[in-house]
């Protein structure tokens, strides 16, 4: 009797520090970790703005390879959502949504700072839980981001729940940090190049018939320019004795900017899909992406494709990516269709590289997926110079604008910019580039290129 008395006593004992102790305990948790990123202090921003990059540095899916996500709500900042389902029930179902995002998007890279908080729903013990990812421009050259991850969860008077302060180190903590070197890594793979002063938007782009040449420059504005004038005067003359009517202004598909060559496509719409070619009718379709041939090396730049007809290069016969060939080096084809994500451009075709890279960065950072093997980027030059009597007028006035062909079925229908009823600055304006991105002087620069995209289901000329 007495030992049960005391082994009473003693449970009592232990039960009274335990509530003693967890009393004592803090009634909130914090942990957090740090990490410097060589990156643009917007980009950062904006991968943690958005939910769509957020597989690709969580570190969840280590712990459970089969985990779900599901995204909902808006697409970029307040009220952005991800959601999760496990197989493995030590993870656990959970969600995240952004809060608030401070400052704005336009804001963030005058500020040099800012702050994302996302609420967190899981079954870690506690509420109120969230992440604080505060961002700061530093170094010595502010060429780096200091990025500070922060979780919180409060337990109130639970005192389970206060208990489970002591394994805060163990699952937040770890994730934290795995997901911050996952970023690093992430951000490695976008170009490092300020875009905050671009203006882009989400737009939808129809089917078109084109008339297009492929051909090759050295890698200067002069040339570029030499080999697309002679590319257009084909295009024309194709088309005149097609007895069809070009309708659009001269677009530049580029293939691949070389160091020291740049191979491009240069076309113009058409006002018929069906061609005369041979006293036959042809009914233009939009490139098809060749078929994987195992038995067959790949090409540089997209799958080995079957052995092209031995007519291929004849009038009305068509190349392996389904496009018509109609006269000489012009061929025709059905180009765009779907959404593509477009920038303005005023200036020189120097421009226009960098211009290219900001998209390129700019939806890898939005979650904005794009093929630039076979839906290429593209630019229409909507202003060109004129030739007032031998002279050449109004060359640095030139207006382009440039798409990148995006893919995919979950795309917001705008751009933040887009919603928030932005314009992209005119000529008496700063222009899209940044001054850490400015084109080279004039006889080395970029050329005017941009590439067009095929229609969604479609390759782009080659």
């Amino acid at each position: 009797m007495t030992r049960l008395l005391e082994f009473i006593v003693a449970i009592v004992i232990v039960a009274v520090l335990g509530v003693v102790v967890g009393v004592a305990m803090p009634s909130t948790g914090h942990v957090e970790r740090e990490v410097l990123i060589s990156k643009d202090l917007r980009q950062v921003y904006d991968v943690f703005s958005n939910f769509r990059r957020f597989q690709d540095f969580s570190v969840l899916r280590t712990y459970d390879p089969k985990l779900q996500y599901e995204l909902s709500g808006k697409a970029y900042g307040p009220g952005a959502k991800i959601s999760w389902k496990a197989n493995d029930p030590k993870l656990g179902d959970g969600s995240l949504e952004i809060a608030s995002i401070d400052p704005g998007f336009a804001q963030i890279s005058d500020a040099g700072k800012g702050t994302i908080v996302w609420n967190l729903e899981n079954n870690w013990r506690g509420h109120d839980k969230k992440y604080t990812i505060n961002l700061e421009r530093t170094g010595r050259s502010q060429k780096l981001v200091k990025v500070n991850w922060a979780y919180d969860v409060a337990y109130g008077f639970n005192l389970i729940d206060r208990f489970s302060n002591l394994y805060i180190h163990g699952d937040p903590d770890a994730q934290i940090q795995f997901s911050l070197s996952n970023l690093q890594n992430l951000m490695a793979s976008i170009p490092n190049i300020d875009y905050s002063k671009m203006v882009p938007s989400i737009v939808e782009q129809p089917a078109k018939p084109i008339l297009f040449v492929s051909t090759t420059a050295p890698r200067t504005l002069d040339d570029v320019d030499t080999a697309s004038d002679k590319a257009m005067a084909e295009i024309q003359a194709a088309a005149k004795k097609l007895g069809v009517n070009i309708v659009s202004p001269r677009i530049t598909f580029t293939t691949n900017w070389g160091d020291q060559n740049y191979t491009f496509d240069v076309a113009a719409e058409i006002d018929a899909t069906t061609i005369k070619i041979n006293g036959q009718d042809v009914e233009l379709t939009a490139a098809q992406r060749p078929t994987l041939d195992a038995a067959a090396p790949a090409e540089a730049s997209t799958a080995a494709a079957p052995a092209a007809p031995a007519d291929a290069a004849t009038p009305g016969s068509k190349d392996k990516l389904g496009r018509v060939v109609v006269d000489g080096n012009v061929k025709a084809t059905l180009a765009f269709g779907g959404k593509a994500l477009k920038a303005d451009w005023n200036g020189t075709g120097a421009g226009l590289p960098q211009t290219r890279q900001m998209l390129a960065a700019y939806s890898q950072t939005h979650g904005y997926k794009y093929d630039d093997v076979s839906f290429r980027a593209y630019d229409i030059q909507v202003k060109a110079p004129v030739n007032n009597k031998g002279t050449i007028e109004g060359y640095d006035e030139q207006k382009f604008e440039i798409y990148l062909p995006l893919q995919g079925d979950n795309l917001p229908d705008q751009t933040p910019e887009q919603e928030a009823g932005m314009k992209q600055p005119g000529l008496e304006d700063a222009a899209p580039a940044g001054s850490s991105s400015a084109p080279a002087a004039a006889g080395t620069a970029p050329a005017p290129a941009g590439t067009a995209p095929a229609p969604a289901s479609t390759a782009a000329a080659q």
